[in-house]
């Protein structure tokens, strides 16, 4: 089953104020073409803009207590961008190393942050700090906030460039390596934090004030003026979750595949020199040991569960086409592959998509594409995962900072590359930078424990298995992850050590 991308809806912000404070935070002197400011303009504005600035859609904001929930702290505030992008790239050298976050000005490192403020791939840690009062002056709540770059936003002056060329989201898979966020000239970005849990906040009247961290301001230079905010929260009573309740996580994109050639390719089949994708699997994570759902043949057993993510290094995506058999469920399977400028030279057939209809898949599956084992301590194979087939999907950010990798994949889910049962054909495409990540959490698709003695094993999980797909480097194609097993029947534990500093289960 892939992994599930919840959505999140719009929050409730009276009063039309939010589209004057947004173009107050960033308008220009005259209007122009999109991205095409005047010099006069740029120049006369140049000392009016700060480089970052913290501003409220609106003063008046309504927030909705749901019932055995809590409230979503969607305040409505933004940060928008002065006369020059604002660029963190944000790197791990290995497994067992900190991150490390760095600006970048013009494609170029200039300074990092100080330690201590970006600890993962989730954005700048503690860039904001909520305090809340009630109408008796009394403080109900004090919390840190991250902001993430990439959060949702837009142009917010005539003046600034038509599109953003920066990634959607910050990534939240634990073995993310490299990420780069950024927030284009001129252009806004939501603050609420995805993923984050709900607040308990009673139905009322509040003060709510925002404020951009010190370490920050100091940092990007943030006079007091332009790094908090000061709103009046009203908390209503809902039946409804505003955005599904499961605490605001991203919202999985409907974008359109990429059109797939009409017909088989012609001409030779060959594999020219030249850039390949390398696919690389991070070690298994989500780990947890459940029984077998009750009324169901499994009901007598237990299951290791887990995600595994297997991603592009590139420099090259990994682009296949599939055509169907006549009037079989079966297509056949055809990489592609594409010089240094883009340009597709060549293609191979490279195996078949099958037709997955059972619930939960109702979509096209490339055979081949990973391989789940569980190894007893000799790293002997014990169970294999009955998982053999495999829509590809860029879901999640693993290595923006790669040569080559797409900030921007259109395939980010099953909508977009899977097809239905009708498809003549399809395109799946990882592409570089990315990974594709399957949650274990069905039966079939995860490890029968039942029958196994406690002690230890590992999860192992390999790309390409049976080296079906050509990539430029099938050394790095398998990665392991300790688990202990122990407990008795229904009642299974597993111990899941860390990986360097990474301690994700």
């Amino acid at each position: 089953m892939k992994a599930a991308k919840l959505g999140r809806s719009a929050v409730a912000v009276a009063g039309a104020a939010g589209l004057v404070a947004l173009a107050a935070a960033g308008a220009s002197a005259a209007p122009g073409a999109p991205g095409q400011a005047s010099a006069a303009s740029g120049q006369a504005s140049a000392t009016a803009r700060p480089a970052l600035k913290l501003v409220a859609g609106s003063i008046n904001v309504t927030l909705d207590n749901v019932q055995d929930y809590g409230v979503d702290l969607d305040l409505g505030t933004h940060v928008v961008a002065g006369n020059a992008p604002i660029e963190v790239r944000a790197t791990r050298a290995s497994y067992a190393s900190p991150v490390v976050a760095t600006q970048f000005v013009n494609g170029k490192a200039t300074r990092q942050l100080p330690k201590g403020l970006v600890t993962d791939f989730s954005g700048l840690g503690k860039f904001l700090h909520v305090t809340i009062t009630n109408s008796a002056g009394k403080k109900v709540l004090d919390k840190d906030q991250s902001v993430c770059l990439n959060g949702d936003g837009s142009r917010t002056r005539p003046d600034a460039p038509a599109t953003s060329p920066y990634p959607d989201g910050c990534s939240a898979n634990p073995f993310t390596q490299g990420a780069v966020w950024g927030l284009q000239t001129g252009w806004s970005s939501r603050t609420y934090e995805d993923g984050a849990a709900p607040v308990q906040l009673p139905v009322g009247k509040y003060k709510a004030v925002v404020t951009v961290g010190k370490a920050y301001r100091d940092f990007f230079k943030i006079a007091a003026k332009d790094s908090a905010v000061t709103l009046n929260v009203t908390v209503q009573k809902s039946q409804d979750c505003v955005r599904g309740c499961f605490g605001g996580k991203k919202a999985a994109k409907k974008s359109i595949a990429p059109k797939p050639n009409a017909a088989r390719p012609t001409g030779k089949p060959s594999v020219p020199k030249g850039p390949k994708p390398d696919l690389r699997p991070v070690p298994a994570w989500g780990i947890e040991a459940v029984p077998g759902d009750a009324d169901t043949p499994d009901a007598n057993k237990d299951f290791l569960q887990f995600s595994a993510t297997v991603w592009n290094a590139g420099p090259s995506p990994l682009v296949l086409d599939g055509f169907r058999r006549q009037g079989k469920d079966l297509m056949d399977a055809y990489q592609y592959f594409y010089d240094g400028h883009g340009k597709q030279v060549g293609y191979q057939n490279t195996g078949t998509l099958e037709w997955d209809g059972r619930p939960g898949h109702n979509h096209w599956h490339f055979t081949d594409f990973a391989r789940y084992s569980l190894l007893n301590a000799k790293q002997s194979e014990v169970v294999r995962s009955q998982k053999e087939a495999f829509c590809l999907a860029a879901t999640d950010s693993i290595d923006y900072t790669v040569k080559n990798a797409n900030w921007h994949p259109d395939n980010t889910d099953l909508h977009t590359a899977c097809g239905d049962h009708g498809s003549l054909s399809v395109r799946e495409v990882l592409d570089v930078g990315s990974g594709d990540t399957y949650e274990q959490t069905l039966p079939g698709q995860s490890f029968d424990i039942t029958n196994l003695p406690n002690g230890t094993y590992f999860v192992q999980v390999t790309a390409n298995p049976e080296h079906r797909l050509y990539e430029s480097n099938t050394k790095n194609n398998v990665a392991l992850r300790k688990v202990v097993l122990g407990g008795t029947l229904h009642h299974r534990t597993v111990k899941v050590p860390p990986v360097g500093v990474i301690s994700a289960p």
